[in-house]
């Protein structure tokens, strides 16, 4: 969920900004956060087990910013491509949400003795 709403934010981010010049838009990703909070951990020797738990823990995630402008600007934000990924990241937010609220009524059914 930290992954997700970190997303939200940096698209949200590169919207407000579409019409400032310079703005390079802002990208987050799961999986290349996820490889160096690994490659971070199995750099510790001692405890390695709990090393990879305290990294999995942390809640940053990786921002990038792309070099690549696309307007004479030197804007690099296409509105409709993150109007998409925004609709995207919602309906992912949406499933998340969904998924634990189900794994809540689970257990109260179960602590209910139902």
């Amino acid at each position: 969920m930290g992954y997700l709403w970190t997303k939200q934010a940096a698209v949200l981010d590169n919207i407000a900004n579409a019409e400032t010049p310079n703005y390079k838009p802002k990208v987050v990703t799961f999986e290349e956060s996820l490889r160096g909070k690994l490659e971070s951990a199995a750099g510790r020797t001692h405890g390695a087990r709990r090393a990879v738990r305290d990294v999995l823990n942390t809640e940053e995630f990786a921002v990038f910013e792309p070099q690549e402008a696309t307007r004479m600007d030197d804007n690099a934000v296409n509105v409709t491509e993150q109007s998409v990924e925004m609709i995207r990241n919602a309906y992912q937010l949406q499933y998340v949400f969904n998924a634990i609220s189900s794994d809540i009524n689970v257990l109260r059914m179960a602590i209910r003795g139902q």
